[in-house]
């Protein structure tokens, strides 16, 4: 297993599984299985709706001697309702409940985005809208400077509830202004990554600022099509050049995405509750793509964002929020 060293010295896996888009329940047993396999890495958040029961596989494999607390990693984000300050560790201290856990390995804001808040007793997890019984239902900002939500992730760190904070869905302009005014420098970004999304850039400057990077969606288009985001056409799993790339190592169309992402530098965290599946995403530390297979698939880059808010929000929950133009 190859790792991701942040800043402060601490090591995560390369591969994670992420958690997003498993059924509630299969998710217990799958992280269970996981751990039996190998897994190590695992990137939740309060929005998947499952940490629940993610946090029953992760109690049940430390119950029965599969692994110690101290060997896993586990990722959680807060959620866009819970940016005011006031609301930060309540909503972690829910999602360490949840998952049965007294402290989280990383936590993040999950998108630049401040919405207006929802008491956990109203509804768990919020989701989008703000009111999905009114009659038109919309995602209503309620604006919160990032600095604002950070200092209180900030908080979270001095308390030993988590270790590491960091961010999703940023550019390197929100990056900069808040590494400007941070005393905890963000540890970890996540974002798409795939060979459509290169995001050559981004990488480049999250490098050279000591930010490490996780890559979410790292096979593509596949989590979108239920979601009608994505359209087959554009399965990276199908293309000539990774299908050809992959018979000459031996190996799977999604072994030589995810092997990619990992020589670029990026952890990456695939879904998948399929055993052989989630075993062969493991099977990715006995070859290497040389530099002419990195940058033929370089090169397939179309800058093609599948989860993005300028798109689904509007589509999805009657709002225009576009974040990254």
């Amino acid at each position: 297993m190859e790792t991701i060293q942040l800043n402060s010295g601490r090591k995560l896996d390369s591969i994670g599984l992420g958690l997003w888009k498993i059924e509630n329940e299969k998710t217990s047993s799958v992280v269970r299985t996981a751990i039996q396999m190998g897994y190590r890495h695992f990137d939740s958040a309060c929005d998947y709706g499952n940490e629940i029961e993610a946090g029953q596989g992760i109690a049940e494999a430390i119950a029965g001697g599969d692994v110690c607390r101290e060997d896993l990693w586990i990722t959680s984000k807060l959620w866009n309702t819970y940016h005011r300050p006031e609301h930060v560790r309540a909503a972690l201290l829910k999602s360490l409940k949840d998952l049965q856990l007294d402290y989280l390995d990383l936590y993040l804001i999950h998108f630049p985005i401040s919405s207006r808040f929802v008491p956990f007793e109203e509804r768990y997890p919020p989701g989008w809208f703000s009111n999905p019984d009114d009659a038109n239902p919309k995602v209503i900002e309620d604006p919160v400077p990032i600095i604002e939500t950070w200092r209180a992730m900030e908080q979270l760190v001095d308390e030993g509830l988590v270790k590491e904070i960091g961010v999703c869905n940023f550019g390197t302009s929100l990056l900069r202004d808040l590494m400007s005014q941070a005393t905890i420098p963000p540890a970890m970004l996540q974002v798409e990554m795939h060979p459509y999304l290169t995001q050559d850039k981004l990488l480049r400057y999250c490098k050279e600022s000591g930010i490490a990077v996780t890559a979410f969606s790292p096979l593509g288009a596949q989590s979108y099509y239920q979601l009608q985001m994505a359209d087959s056409s554009e399965s990276l799993l199908e293309h000539d050049l990774i299908s050809s790339i992959a018979q000459q190592h031996n190996k799977s169309p999604a072994q030589i995405l995810l092997r990619w992402g990992i020589q670029r530098g990026t952890a990456v965290v695939p879904k998948s509750s399929n055993e052989d599946r989630l075993r062969e995403n493991l099977d990715l530390f006995n070859f290497n793509l040389s530099q002419d297979e990195m940058d033929g698939i370089n090169d397939l880059n179309r800058n093609r964002r599948f989860n993005d808010p300028g798109d689904f929000c509007e589509s999805a929950f009657n709002t225009f929020f576009p974040i990254y133009e």
